[in-house]
């Protein structure tokens, strides 16, 4: 139980900052969230508006963890797809990424497994 508050903690500090940043400063979340690998575009604000909505499930998480375990499932989905299907695309073709994201990434992929309470979540 300690674990998953963690993640959730977590959650909440990286997707908030991520949501806020890309959300109402875009150009800025190019370079520090982005590590300047992809262009301007209001695409930037499509994504903050997702982490924005994994920072309220993740806030609603520390208090209702069991009925919010899917937003970690749906994490483990969409990060662990970019990462097989983005990022590993372009390691192997050596062009530029966002490695902080992409590290950020890869550890929850490795932690998220061990946190969600698979039993109660297909019960």
């Amino acid at each position: 139980m300690i674990a998953l508050k963690l993640v959730y903690l977590a959650n909440i500090i990286v997707a908030g900052w991520i949501s806020i940043t890309s959300l109402f400063f875009p150009r800025t979340a190019v370079s520090s969230v982005f590590s300047n690998t992809v262009a301007y575009s209001e695409v930037i604000r499509l994504v903050g508006a997702l982490w924005g909505g994994i920072f309220v499930l993740s806030a609603l998480g520390l208090f209702y963890h069991r009925k919010m375990d899917l937003v970690l499932f749906f994490q483990l989905i969409y990060k662990g797809s970019w990462l097989l299907f983005v990022i590993l695309p372009c390691i192997l073709e050596k062009k530029p990424y966002p490695e902080g994201m992409a590290f950020f990434f890869l550890i929850w992929c490795l932690v998220l497994p061990f946190v969600i309470p698979w039993k109660a979540f297909f019960q």
